[in-house]
């Protein structure tokens, strides 16, 4: 069975009290998790509310009971390795083991300029990239001090306290797609490998060349657990559905004008969503699974859109957990 969770983007108007409402009804309504991104703000105007991160999934640690939850992802460009590994420790704990620590390279030009922090090219981002997973790996998984010699971090036998009450800390998420660069870091340092915007059979080739990687690296395919996130374009009915379409029309302007059935195939085909009624949807998750999904990020970009939410789970969770096609 493929876990469903909720993905939100935090930058497009996340406050404390959409947050917490989110918290509570994703928590209640029987999904696997909610995430969230960790930005300043949007790549493009206008600028919204940002919630920051890490302070809002200290908030969700202790204000939820069955949900995992985590950002997708951290920019290592922005976070500093050493302090964020303290900081994921001491969440995973508040939580009660429930946090998944999703990095990445950082990508999002305009709040890096924004803000002074030094994205640099694509070279230099995945060497800071990948000395910073060494660094947080080694201080989660170590109890003894730790000494590490990198271009862009140094330690001199320094030691995480207290210890991470699970065993090696949080499990580690990478997410990308890349073949050449993020897969064998994947392979590397991850205990989850999250896709991002693929369709199920590019997601299925994808995880094929992790399954060499990993290989190569010296540990088994099945050490990596396969995620995957995408946009969710739901409506409990065809009405319902065609207001959701309407309302992202600004981040699809291609779609202005546009019948229903002409946005659904947009975002379909050109944005590799899951758009639709529950029968469509449970369809689209269905050829996820098959494709070796273990685990679907949806990403809502209705922040008060509860009732929503509320349908998605009468209406599909069910029939996921169930296993019936649409």
């Amino acid at each position: 069975m493929v876990a469903i969770s909720i993905m939100i983007e935090g930058q497009m108007g996340l406050t404390w009290p959409r947050w917490q409402q989110l918290v509570a009804e994703v928590d209640a309504l029987g999904f696997a998790g909610l995430f969230r991104s960790d930005h300043y703000t949007n790549a493009r105007p206008p600028d919204s509310d940002s919630l920051e991160a890490i302070v809002a999934l200290t908030y969700l640690a202790a204000h939820s009971r069955q949900i995992h939850f985590g950002p997708l992802v951290a920019p290592l460009s922005v976070r500093e390795p050493t302090m964020l590994a303290r900081q994921a420790a001491a969440i995973d704990d508040l939580s009660g083991g429930r946090l998944i620590l999703g990095l990445g390279a950082g990508w999002q030009e305009r709040e890096h300029t924004l803000f002074g922090h030094d994205l640099g090219d694509i070279p230099t981002r995945m060497a800071r990239f990948e000395e910073g997973l060494a660094v947080i790996s080694r201080l989660l998984g170590s109890a003894t001090p730790v000494t590490y010699e990198g271009q862009f971090y140094q330690l001199r036998g320094a030691t995480l306290l207290p210890r991470p009450a699970r065993p090696g800390g949080p499990p580690i998420l990478i997410g990308g797609n890349g073949p050449r660069r993020t897969l064998p870091l994947v392979a590397r340092y991850a205990q989850i490998w999250n896709a991002v915007g693929l369709a199920p059979d590019a997601f299925r080739a994808r995880s094929s060349l992790l399954d060499g990687e990993l290989v190569k690296a010296g540990r088994a395919p099945d050490a990596v657990r396969r995620t995957l996130m995408t946009t969710l374009i739901f409506g409990a009915d065809p009405a319902a559905l065609a207001r959701t379409l309407a309302g992202l029309v600004p981040l699809a302007p291609a779609t202005a004008g546009q019948a229903p059935a002409a946005q659904q195939a947009f975002w379909r085909e050109e944005r590799q969503a899951v758009v639709g009624t529950p029968d469509a949807v449970v369809e689209q998750i269905a050829a996820y699974a098959a494709a070796g999904v273990e685990e679907l990020m949806l990403q809502w970009f209705d922040l008060d859109d509860i009732a929503g939410l509320q349908a998605l789970a009468a209406t599909v969770l069910p029939r996921v957990r169930a296993g019936t096609g649409g």
